[in-house]
C-alpha cells in the first residue's frame, strides 16, 4: 500500500482541490504468456510506474506473468513482438493521474531460463525483487526510483554478462556467484557502500577468479549514482 500517495492526495483536499482522478477499487487480475520456441534471443523491456515487481526464472514457457491491481487505468499493458528466432516483449504501466484510495499493485513475471536474456526495467516508487541466477542472462539494465531493490545473481552462469544499476533513492542489495569471475565498480552519488566477498583494487572491486581468469565466465557490475546505500554481496 502507498501511504504517502494516499497522504498526497489527502492534503490536496483538505486545501480545497477538487480531484477527478481514479480512485482504488476492488482487486483485479490480469495474466499473460509468450510459448516457447525456437529463440535464439530475448529481450524485456519493463516500465513499473509503482508497486512490488517480482520476477525469476523457471517458466516452462518464454515468459509468464501475473498481475494483481486495483486501480484501473493502471492495468498493464503487455506486447509481444517475434522476429525470426527473436522475441521482444515490453510491459507498461500505462500513466495516469492522482488516486485516491489503499493501492495495490503487484506483478510476478518468470521467464525460460535456457533463452538468452536482454533485461531492462525502470522503476518509479515501491521495490523489486529480481531472482535472476537460474536465468542465461547477456544484459541486466537496472533503472531505479524511490524504493528497495534486491537483485539476486547467484547461480552457474555459462556465458559472461554486464549488470547495471542506475539512479535512484533507496537501497539495493546485489548478490552474485563466487565461482565466476566478477568486476564491480560503483561511481558518482552513491551513499554507503558496503562489499562482501571481494577485494578492492583501485576502483573496483574483483574475486579470485577474475583475477586468474579475466578472459574466462564473468559478471561486469556497474553501479551509477543517486543510490542511498548499496551492500554487494559475492557467495
Amino acid at each position: 500500500m502507498f501511504k504517502a500517495a494516499v497522504l498526497t492526495m489527502a492534503v490536496a483536499l483538505l486545501c480545497g482541490c477538487e480531484f477527478n482522478g481514479p480512485r482504488a477499487g476492488p482487486s483485479e487480475h490480469y495474466a499473460k504468456s509468450v510459448e516457447f520456441g525456437k529463440f535464439e534471443s530475448a529481450r524485456l523491456e519493463l516500465r513499473m510506474g509503482a508497486g512490488e515487481l517480482r520476477m525469476s526464472g523457471g517458466s516452462p514457457k518464454l515468459a509468464e506473468a501475473d498481475f494483481d491491481y486495483n486501480v484501473l487505468p493502471w492495468k498493464p499493458r503487455f506486447t509481444a513482438h517475434i522476429s525470426g528466432l527473436r522475441a521482444d516483449l515490453k510491459v507498461e504501466q500505462p500513466p495516469s493521474g492522482p488516486f485516491l484510495g489503499d493501492v495495490e499493485n503487484k506483478w510476478e513475471m518468470r521467464l525460460n531460463d535456457q533463452v538468452p536474456w536482454d533485461i531492462v526495467t525502470n522503476l518509479g516508487a515501491g521495490e523489486a525483487h529480481l531472482d535472476l541466477g537460474s536465468v542465461a542472462l547477456r544484459n541486466v539494465e537496472v533503472h531505479m526510483g524511490v524504493g528497495q531493490l534486491n537483485l539476486d545473481l547467484r547461480g552457474a552462469p555459462k556465458r559472461s554478462f554486464d549488470v547495471e544499476i542506475h539512479g535512484g533513492v533507496g537501497e539495493a542489495q546485489v548478490y552474485l556467484p563466487r565461482s565466476v569471475g566478477i568486476s564491480a565498480t560503483a561511481h558518482g552519488g552513491i551513499g554507503e557502500i558496503d562489499v562482501e566477498g571481494l577485494e578492492k583494487h583501485g576502483d573496483r572491486w574483483t574475486n579470485q577468479e577474475w583475477l586468474r581468469s579475466p578472459s574466462g565466465v564473468g559478471i561486469r557490475l556497474t553501479v551509477n549514482g543517486g543510490i542511498g546505500s548499496i551492500r554487494i554481496v559475492a557467495e
